[in-house]
């Protein structure tokens, strides 16, 4: 990872071309930015400002309500884990619970779909708020943005030295989560976390804020702002690589640690965490370990329970039921502190 000052802008208009070259020459500025940064904005994605605009607009309204019509539909209530997550629910890498509230949407499926009765946390339906037009808008943006992530992972596949559809059919059902989060106004939270210091456990995730507060961690321990970014009237998406393309690359691709600080304004974040299939086994890619030496160096496990172990770790409904012994974490699962620069810097520590 270099020591970047800034996070680059990808111009991605041609990973929709139909001609390969124009898609494989987008794919190496992706590859790039991945082993250089971890994250990266992307211009051209495709995505309509009325699309955005009506997500913000029923996440304005959303939040607005008062605490009660909102905890109606707690995210701990019912299966799934969707819902409303109140302000100090979640807890990262600070120890302190987090500035923020959210609403959390999910891949929809239904009561029968075979991995809910095979009884896969995280999949299922969504709770939807007794709101007029928010299904209907958050839906419509959440088919938007899991489209380009689909793309964007064809990219990946191509910068990867793979078919551009080779990771396709890991993505089916998968807990690829949404969330719809607020940040409220607190002029006293210069140092006050937002989101503490984490990785992101899914495979990539695509961003869209409206103020600035994140930050991302350069190779020299250095916190870069990666303010919210418009370029000839288009809303920039923030792109960052998860737990699980650094896995699947053996270390090449980061998981760069991140966090969300200096929230003294109002602001609206609103990430899709890009994930396969739950059951998905997740390991390096064989021309990136031939040996087989740095896949022992990866737990054993899948992508779901991976997330899930997270989940279990963060959220503090789960973590007092894990405390009661009503809820364990998937066998080999490990601390929220594994991957990217906290790996990186365990690493050093052990030698």
């Amino acid at each position: 990872m270099i020591n970047f000052e800034a996070l680059p802008i990808i111009d991605i208009t041609k990973l929709f071309s139909a001609d390969l070259a124009d898609r494989q020459g987008v794919a190496e500025d992706l590859g790039r930015a991945a082993r250089e940064v971890g994250f990266f904005y992307v211009r051209g994605h495709g995505i309509s400002a009325a699309r955005i605009a009506g997500l913000r607009a029923a996440a304005e309204a959303l939040f607005a309500h008062d605490h009660e019509w909102k905890m109606r539909a707690h995210i701990g209530l019912g299966r799934g884990h969707k819902g409303y997550v109140p302000e100090g629910s979640e807890v990262y890498g600070t120890g302190k619970p987090d500035h923020k509230e959210a609403w959390d949407i999910g891949f929809e499926a239904s009561d029968d779909h075979p991995f809910v009765r095979a009884g896969q946390p995280l999949i299922g339906g969504n709770k939807w708020p007794d709101q007029p037009g928010f299904r209907e808008a958050v839906s419509a943006y959440y088919d938007d943005v899991f489209a380009l992530g689909r793309r964007l992972f064809q990219g990946f596949a191509l910068a990867l030295g793979q078919d551009e559809h080779a990771f396709d059919a890991l993505v089916t059902c998968p807990p690829s989560k949404l969330r719809l989060i607020h940040y409220p106004v607190d002029l006293s939270a210069q140092d006050a976390p937002g989101i503490g210091a984490h990785t992101d456990y899914e495979c990539f995730t695509l961003l869209l804020a409206d103020q600035p507060g994140l930050e991302v961690l350069n190779g020299a321990g250095q916190w870069i702002d990666a303010p919210p970014v418009t370029v000839e009237d288009e809303e920039l998406f923030v792109i960052n690589v998860g737990d699980m393309l650094e896995v699947m690359t053996a270390g090449q691709f980061v998981a760069t640690t991140h966090r969300v600080r200096k929230v003294k304004n109002e602001r609206y974040s609103f990430p899709l965490f890009f994930a396969a299939d739950y059951a998905t086994k997740i390991k390096p890619l064989p021309e990136f370990d031939p040996t087989g030496e740095k896949t022992a160096q990866y737990p054993d496990i899948s992508i779901g329970d991976h997330m899930w172990s997270m989940a279990l770790q963060t959220y503090a409904y789960l973590a007092e039921r894990v405390a009661k012994g009503e809820l364990a974490l998937p066998e080999n699962a490990v601390g929220t502190k594994a991957f990217g620069q906290f790996k990186t810097l365990a690493e050093a520590e052990a030698q």
